[in-house]
This record gives structure tokens, C-alpha cells and sequence, in this order.
């Protein structure tokens, strides 16, 4: 600036100090005209119109020069200006040569840009080129590459390479900046685009930065969506500092909670079997944490609906080791932890196991005994089902274990504790069938007399009309 004052305006502008020329011209209101020459601001503005000259390697440095004066070269506009430029040449880039700098074809012989072409270098060569980048201007490019409709997985892969290559030489403070404006782009993309495994590798880095609770809801919300291509693997993730758990359970319930909330009408049957399968695997890893509290067992078992399993087998084998380990658990709270164990869906070999399992509690046992009998349909109309003694098809949003306990069922409980249950099988589906015998034919009855009541109303007011009496009816 000092020598554009001090030698009347002559000054050579190029893309090395365009950026802070125009800056200070902007800053300092470098915008009237003396002796009829170009003030300082209307000649940078003219260089600026032939920046679609430049090479890819000076609009790099024009944006790096930014980086030290963001401020002013937001409101002056000269930084959406290389960023129009940059993507536009990456969108050209990506659809016609690996290079961007096609004002000057004649850097690269045809042989070097056959084999680029033809490479994968051609998708991902700008990689390293933006990694000098602060995280700022790296939103803003994404942004800008959203907009222009870039390939989302390109999108993903650069940040997820972006993330790595800062961590290196990067502070804690400024890796969890790092971390969060990565987040903070992937969640604008589709996420059926993103990594998988990527998403998962950046959690357990973001985990120990203290990211904002928003960004990892947004993390977790993401790897929820997609939980269906997870592995076992990468649900073990160690909890956080003061947690007694050998897993995080609570992370692994929000991303089954981020999965189910797309709408189960939404999830193909198939990824639904898929995750019920992961976490069939995921809670017998678990069961035997000494730690793990029966209330968020019966979580981790119910968090999917029951009709995500065809078999509970796995459920209750890790239920079975759950009940060894906490063998001091008491008898309402065993209960309970069988809630979310669907009796009809064991195969009956576990059947057959459960019968004679003492680690379970008694109401289990006349469970197995009367769910396959007393699963029928409803005494009047042969019509209505009737409930099982466990709703074990509940989410673990909507299950009360407290409440809604049955009476009879409770007496049944008691009863059946003093009862040889193999020996009494019979007895009980035969007094079953004889209760249903007397109730039919006192359906039978009941409707007999009511045609034969209709009749007689219909009789007595006939004689009515007719100035008779009839006789009075007995009761």
C-alpha cells in the first residue's frame, strides 16, 4: 500500500498479492481516483475478474492468504470468489481431466494425462492440495461443494481424510475443532453415502475430545442410520470416565434408537433382521458385566420390536448367562429381566432347557408351561386373543414393568411353586377344555332363552293391540 501511495499508483498486481492488496484497499477505503489513475480498489477489482486465468497453485496461495485475513475477506467477498473458482475447476476436474488448471493444458503431456485419467488418482488428487486448509474454510468449501451438487461420497472421503492428516501435528483444542466442523459437514450429506466403519472411527477419536453434545448427537444419529453394515467390533467401545460398564450400553441404545426412529415402516425387513442379529451378538458380550443393571438388560432386549426375530434362542441364552452372574438378584427383579424373553419363539430344544432352568424364576417356568396352551383364542367367540402373561413384543420406550400386573396370573405364580409342573400339565389342559365346554354350553342356554323372551314380547304386544291380557311372566 505504502508503495502504491509513494510512486503514483505504479504497482505490479498478481495472484501472490492480490489478496492482501485488496484487503487493505477494502479496509482502508482506498477508493477514490487521483491524477485520473485507477485507484488501489478498482485495480485489484479488475485483476480479480481474470483470476479464471490463474493456475490451481496460485489460487491455493490466494486462499491460504485468506486464512490470516478472514475477516475482511469475507466483507469484501474476495473469499466466495476463489471459492466459486476452486470448486468450479474441481466440478470441471472431475468430469473432463485430473487437473484443474485447464487455462494452461500444456503443463502436463498427453502421456501423463492418459494415465492420471485413467487412474483413481482422478477423484481423489485435490485431496492433499486442501488439507492446509483451516477447518473455517473447509466448511465453506463443503458447503459450496454441496450446493454444486458434488459426489456426497467424494464429499465424505475428503473429510474423513481431511480429519486425519490434521490430527497429526494438530493440539487437543484444535483437533476437537477438527472433529466437530467434519461432523458438522458429514451430517449435511446423504448418509447412506458415508462410511460405516469411517463414521465409527471418528467417534472413538471425537469420544475422548469433549465434543459439543449436539455434534456427537449428530454422530451417533448418522452411524444409528446405517447400523445395519456395523460389526460387532465396533459396538464395543469402551464407556466413558466413571462409568462401571465394560461397554458403553448407553451409546449402543442411541444408535438402535436413531435406527428405529427412520420409522420401522421405512426399514426393509431385512436390515431390521440384520441389527436384531448384531444385537443378539452384542448382549450375550455383555451379560456377564456384573455391572450391567437388569433394567438396561431388558433395554438392550427390547430396543427392537419382536417381530425382528424369528427365534429368541440367542435372547435366552444370554439371559441365562445374565441370571448366573447376577445370581443375588431378587425374584421380582429375575422376573422382570425375562419380560423382554418372547416364550413362543424358543425353539423346543431351549424349550426343553428352560423347563428344568432353576436360575430362572417360577413365573418363567409356568410360562413355558401354559404359553403354548393358553394362548388361545377367547372363550365366547373363538375370535379374540388373548394376551400372554409377558408383552415381550413391547419397545423399551413403551414398556412399564412396574405396572399392569395381573392378579390371577400373580396367584398362578404362587401356586405353581408348590406344584410338580410336568405332572400337572395334563390336569391343567383338562380343566382348561372342561371350562370351555361348560362356557359354550352356557352360551347355548343363554341364547335359547333369549329367542324364547323375544318371542313372547313379540306375543304380548300382539294381545296388546288386540284389548287382551296375557298372563303374568315369571321371572
Amino acid at each position: 500500500m505504502t508503495r502504491f501511495c509513494y510512486n503514483s499508483g505504479k504497482l505490479q498486481i498478481n495472484p501472490l498479492n492480490l489478496t492482501p492488496l485488496h484487503c487493505v484497499a477494502h479496509f482502508m477505503e482506498m477508493n477514490k481516483t487521483a491524477s485520473g489513475s485507477l485507484n488501489l480498489l478498482e485495480r485489484t477489482e479488475k485483476s480479480l475478474e481474470e483470476i479464471r486465468y490463474w493456475t490451481w497453485s496460485e489460487l491455493l496461495v490466494a486462499l491460504k492468504q485468506c486464512q490470516d485475513l478472514l475477516p475482511v475477506a469475507n466483507s469484501c467477498n474476495v473469499l466466495e470468489i476463489y471459492l466459486d473458482s476452486l470448486v468450479g475447476r474441481l466440478s470441471l476436474a472431475s468430469e473432463t481431466s485430473p487437473c484443474p488448471s485447464t487455462s494452461s493444458p500444456d503443463s502436463f503431456d498427453t502421456q501423463s494425462y492418459e494415465s492420471l485419467k485413467s487412474s483413481s488418482f482422478r477423484a481423489t488428487w485435490w485431496f492433499e492440495d486442501l488439507v492446509a486448509l483451516n477447518p473455517y474454510l473447509i466448511e465453506m468449501v463443503t458447503k459450496s461443494m454441496v450446493s454444486w451438487k458434488f459426489d456426497h461420497a467424494t464429499i465424505s472421503r475428503f473429510l474423513f481424510y481431511y480429519q486425519k492428516s490434521r490430527f497429526i501435528r494438530a493440539t487437543s483444542d484444535e483437533k476437537r475443532v477438527i472433529a466437530e466442523t467434519v461432523v458438522n459437514m458429514l451430517s449435511l450429506l446423504d448418509w447412506s453415502a458415508i462410511s460405516c466403519k469411517s463414521l465409527f472411527g471418528i467417534l472413538r477419536v471425537a469420544l475422548s475430545l469433549n465434543i459439543s453434545k449436539l455434534v456427537r448427537y449428530k454422530l451417533e444419529s448418522m452411524i444409528g442410520s446405517q447400523m445395519d453394515q456395523a460389526t460387532l467390533d465396533n459396538l464395543l467401545v469402551p464407556p466413558q470416565a466413571g462409568v462401571n460398564y465394560l461397554y458403553d450400553v448407553n451409546l449402543v441404545l442411541s444408535f438402535v434408537k436413531s435406527f428405529v426412529g427412520q420409522g420401522l415402516c421405512c426399514v426393509p425387513l431385512v436390515r431390521l433382521k440384520k441389527v436384531a442379529g448384531l444385537m443378539d451378538l452384542y448382549i450375550a458380550e455383555v451379560a456377564p458385566d456384573p455391572c450391567l443393571k437388569p433394567s438396561k438388560f431388558l433395554y438392550l432386549v427390547t430396543a427392537l420390536p419382536d417381530y425382528a426375530r424369528e427365534n429368541y434362542d440367542a435372547i435366552y441364552h444370554a439371559m441365562d448367562m445374565y441370571l448366573e452372574v447376577h445370581a443375588a438378584l431378587s425374584e421380582e427383579e429375575k422376573v422382570n429381566v425375562c419380560y423382554g424373553l418372547n416364550y413362543e419363539k424358543l425353539s423346543s430344544e431351549v424349550y426343553k432347557h428352560l423347563t428344568q432352568n432353576k436360575k430362572f424364576p417360577s413365573k418363567s417356568a409356568v410360562q413355558t408351561l401354559i404359553s403354548p396352551q393358553c394362548n388361545l383364542k377367547s372363550l365366547r367367540g373363538g375370535t379374540d386373543h388373548r394376551e400372554p402373561f409377558i408383552d415381550s413384543s413391547r419397545s423399551f420406550a413403551e414398556i412399564d414393568i412396574k405396572g399392569k400386573k395381573d392378579e390371577a396370573c400373580e396367584q398362578i405364580v404362587l401356586y405353581a411353586r408348590k406344584l410338580d409342573l410336568p405332572a400337572e400339565n395334563e390336569k391343567l389342559r383338562a380343566n382348561l377344555q372342561g371350562m370351555q365346554w361348560r362356557v359354550a354350553e352356557l352360551e347355548k342356554l343363554r341364547a335359547k332363552m333369549q329367542n324364547q323372551m323375544t318371542k313372547m314380547l313379540k306375543s304380548r304386544s300382539s294381545s296388546h293391540r288386540n284389548g287382551r291380557s296375557l298372563p303374568r311372566l315369571c321371572s
